[in-house]
């Protein structure tokens, strides 16, 4: 149960209190500021308090927005406000500061905007809610109540709680064909008490059901494999509509939403690939390869991401151009559908799946998402020559995460320390050198699994140590880690295919999704704001170089069946190990949560 506090002038016949009732608050009343001080600090600790004026005239879920979303450690609207565990100590000395006696009239008429306001001066992470059409405001006179009550009655509070359900920025076909019913789906879960964890629990289960359809290598299969798969879509949907239509958002919920998606997709490709092996077809190079090229393009989107969003003098042509294009509508989705967001994407496996066979689905798939990746890197490498950006220490300490540097690099670059200029093109260009000499001697080698091929990978560790010296702070360092993340899956993929015996590909299949989770999670805890894994991780894990390195060995010491058994056992190894601390880490009280705010109103 959480505590509201009204402080102000009572109001007869308010139907004020029995709606914060509605919302789970214990209500109590003060007469004045000192008096509500006093409540405050009866409240228990571990409690959220929201305090509110009687004055308060507005919509039932604008009261919802202000007082009950967990994601933000206070939060207010005009006439309310409310405050979490974490921000309860500036809420007190905000009380504090309310001075008494002659000439304070002002600042306790209407006390939650001076409280509202003076807990912005202290940067607890207020959140001020948009209202767009909704309604909250503090009604001072008849008149004004008057008024206030008619243009509550002029909008309709269950259809704005609706729209905003939905996402505001999404593909066209899931804005068209899928939005417009999946937010009636949310709404009828949220009235059975279903919570978004258990849509997106079902959602996960759906696409392993439409997998294993797929794995049987039937026409009837793949055609239930394609609906379950469009069907799982709409559930993945609807989970994140629920929680921003019930408000209920979690740190599970923010881990289960970030890794499901990844889960369910390359469950499915692997799904394929045993379907079309069932048929006689060997399809499991191009399932890794579409794995690879899906991670790698959004690693490439993380990092640049990560590179600018909190850079300053961040604008350029390019963004200026691109601004321009989104004011003529059309373009909007053109450039949105270009980039084959997931709802495009699964549509068109979905549909391949019944129509077609897994190898055309998969060819589909990489041409696809190849032309999307050269067009979303280029406008990006363009952006940042363009730009005259000044990058964050932050920023840059997230690239290097990113990097998933090993103890191997850390070495090498802690010696080549002080050489080269911070924000000059070094850092791409080793990195890309790193990742192209390894694959050029993997990919056009006769035998890439010899010690040659070690020695190779040691003078690429050299090069991805070189890469991280310095601070990356340079227009284009967000091109390091993708290049780390090519270099490391490719030369998997290539050493496990020229190895040429059943089960290799299989097995580097489940080494790469270990890996591209640990990548994953490495991206959404930074998004959260607490940093990567801890470096014991990392280190345990032997960073990029160092898993190369392992890899490189045990092709050129084992057999082909050896290394493919190697391969499996490291894939499981890797898996427990990043999948122990990252479900520690997100069901842990110092996870982040998910700020995904949907439409405004």
């Amino acid at each position: 149960m959480s505590t509201a506090i009204l402080t102000g002038p009572p109001v007869a016949g308010s139907p004020l209190e029995a709606d914060l009732r509605a919302l789970g608050f214990d209500v109590r009343t003060a007469n004045d500021a000192a008096s509500a001080a006093e409540l405050l600090a009866a409240v228990p600790a571990q409690e959220r308090v929201a305090v509110v004026d009687p004055r308060f005239v507005g919509h039932l879920h604008a009261l919802r927005l202000a007082l009950t979303d967990p994601r933000f450690p206070a939060a207010a609207v005009p006439g309310a406000l409310t405050a979490q565990p974490g921000a309860r100590a500036a809420l007190a000395r905000a009380f504090g500061r309310i001075p008494v006696g002659a000439g304070t009239a002002h600042l306790t008429d209407v006390l939650t905007d001076t409280l509202t306001e003076s807990l912005d001066r202290e940067e607890t992470g207020l959140h001020r809610v948009e209202l767009g059409s909704l309604v909250a405001t503090v009604a001072l006179t008849p008149a004004q109540r008057e008024d206030a009550y008619e243009a509550v009655a002029a909008v309709d509070d269950e259809a704005v709680r609706l729209r905003t359900a939905v996402k505001s920025r999404d593909g066209f076909f899931t804005t068209y064909c899928i939005s417009p019913y999946s937010r009636y789906l949310a709404r009828w879960c949220a009235r059975r008490g279903l919570t978004p964890n258990q849509v997106t629990t079902a959602s996960l289960l759906t696409a392993l059901i439409a997998a294993g359809c797929a794995a049987t290598g039937t026409r009837g299969g793949f055609i239930a494999a394609g609906l379950l798969l469009l069907f799982s879509f709409v559930l993945d949907c609807t989970d994140g509509q629920l929680a921003r239509y019930s408000l209920q958002y979690s740190t599970m919920g923010a881990w289960l939403d970030a890794t499901f998606d990844r889960a369910k997709e390359y469950a499915y490709y692997a799904g394929l690939a045993l379907g079309a092996a069932r048929g006689g077809d060997d399809v499991w190079a191009l399932a890794l390869g579409a794995m690879v090229l899906m991670t790698c393009r959004h690693v490439v989107d993380f990092s640049f991401n990560e590179a600018n969003h909190d850079a300053s003098a961040n604008t350029s042509p390019t963004a200026a151009l691109s601004g321009k294009l989104d004011s003529v509508g059309w373009t909007v989705w053109v450039r949105r559908m270009i980039v084959l967001p997931i709802g495009e994407r699964w549509a068109m496996i979905a549909v391949l799946t019944a129509l077609t066979t897994p190898r055309i689905v998969f060819y589909a798939l990489l041409i696809g998402c190849a032309l999307a990746a050269c067009y979303t890197t280029a406008g990006r490498v363009l952006r940042s020559l363009t730009r005259r950006a000044r990058r964050t220490d932050r920023a840059a300490r997230a690239l290097a995460d990113l990097a998933d540097s090993g103890p191997l690099a850390e070495l090498i670059a802690g010696r080549a320390r002080g050489r080269g200029r911070t924000g000059s093109f070094l850092a791409p260009v080793m990195a890309f050198l790193s990742a192209a000499v390894l694959l050029v001697w993997v990919i056009f080698q006769d035998d890439p699994t010899s010690w040659l091929t070690v020695g190779v990978a040691v003078c690429s560790a050299l090069l991805a140590g070189a890469a991280v010296a310095r601070p990356l702070k340079g227009a284009l360092d967000w091109l390091v880690p993708p290049f780390f993340r090519a270099g490391e899956y490719v030369t998997i993929l290539v050493l496990a295919a020229r190895a040429d015996v059943p089960g290799a590909l299989p097995a580097a299949y489940g080494l790469v999704a270990a890996v591209a989770y640990h990548h994953y999670d490495t991206v959404y805890r930074i998004r959260g704001g607490t940093g990567a894994p801890p470096r014991w991780l990392v280190r345990a894990t032997g960073g990029h170089e160092g898993r190369i390195l392992v890899i490189t060995v045990l092709a050129a010491a084992l057999s082909p069946s050896g290394f493919t058994i190697a391969l499996t056992a490291l894939a499981v190894v890797l898996a427990l190990l990043v999948l122990i601390e990252s479900i520690r880490f997100w069901v842990s009280s110092q996870a982040p949560a998910v700020h995904d705010e949907g439409e405004p109103a």
